[in-house]
């Protein structure tokens, strides 16, 4: 995955919000919609976003599917921005 898709990924705030509640483990998107002001297609628009940047991960169960965090690349992320600042 390229850090350009990620970064735009994350520019967003719903979508950074979407991963912060996301934080707290996995989510269903009905559940993720219910705390947005925001149309149902709005929000899949911009899990669809996360999952193309690799930050989120999908798994479909019956009727539902469910969102969680892709932990390893926020990693990556965080390890590029620290080097970046010049912390060991």
């Amino acid at each position: 995955m390229s850090m350009q898709n990620t970064l735009k990924a994350l520019s967003d705030p719903i979508r950074r919000e979407i991963l912060t509640m996301l934080k707290g483990g996995r989510m269903s998107a009905g559940e993720i919609v219910e705390r947005f002001p925001v149309t149902g297609a709005s929000i899949s628009r911009h899990l669809s976003v996360l999952k193309d940047a690799d930050l989120i991960r999908d798994t479909r169960e019956g009727k539902f599917i469910y969102y969680e965090l892709n932990a390893s690349v926020l990693e990556e992320i965080m390890l590029w921005i620290s080097d970046l600042k010049g912390e060991e």
